[in-house]
């Protein structure tokens, strides 16, 4: 298993969660994926090692913000 935490800008409430947990989810060997609008982070864990490109444009798809910490 592989995590990563990324910063997201711009998610203020649970929508703005959800909206990312979605994208962020579709992206193939992702097994979870845990935001939080309050402290504005973002952890995926996955199967295999994956690109933060990747993940940060699903980020952005969402209509956020992304970078890798």
């Amino acid at each position: 298993m592989t995590t990563n935490e990324f910063q997201v800008t711009g998610m203020s409430c649970g929508h703005c969660e959800a909206a990312v947990r979605g994208e962020v989810s579709k992206i193939a060997g992702v097994e979870s994926v845990a935001v939080s609008a309050k402290d504005g982070r973002l952890v995926v864990t996955s199967a295999v090692p994956l690109s933060d490109a990747d993940v940060i444009a699903a980020v952005d798809e969402a209509g956020y913000t992304a970078a890798r910490v």
